[in-house]
């Protein structure tokens, strides 16, 4: 089991409509950044994308991410999370979704679904955080 990295003080940012900065690698070493919904499962930090999007393409390429997720009733108050991949599956990932849409949009399905795309989960193990209150 891995070590409990997420502060027991910042648990509610992942029960709130707070939107995390996810910051990945482009091929060249740039940073890129996305923001993205964000959940947590007491393990890792789920992220949720369509396959392709350029941030599934430079997490397949280079597990090492950054999320910065800032508190939506105080935006002094946030948390920083370094880690990696530890897993991508499109298992679950269409349940997860509409999970999703229904915490940030109040939707039982999310809206914005293409014919033909495939939603991927990803599984970040924190490594590292820093927060303030």
């Amino acid at each position: 089991m891995a070590q409990k990295v997420i502060p027991d003080s910042h648990l509610d940012l992942f029960q709130k409509k707070a939107f995390a900065n996810l910051a990945t690698l482009m091929p060249d070493g740039q940073p890129q950044v996305t923001p993205v919904w964000v959940d947590y499962d007491g393990r890792y930090v789920l992220i949720n994308t369509a396959a392709n999007r350029q941030k599934d393409k430079n997490m397949q390429r280079d597990p090492r991410v950054a999320l910065s997720i800032m508190d939506p009733d105080n935006p002094y108050r946030y948390l920083e999370v370094r880690g990696r991949v530890a897993e991508r599956t499109l298992d679950g990932a269409d349940r997860h979704i509409d999970a999703m849409a229904k915490k940030y949009l109040g939707k039982d399905k999310y809206p914005w679904s293409q014919p033909g795309e495939a939603r991927v989960l990803y599984k970040i193990e924190p490594e590292h955080t820093t927060s303030m209150k």
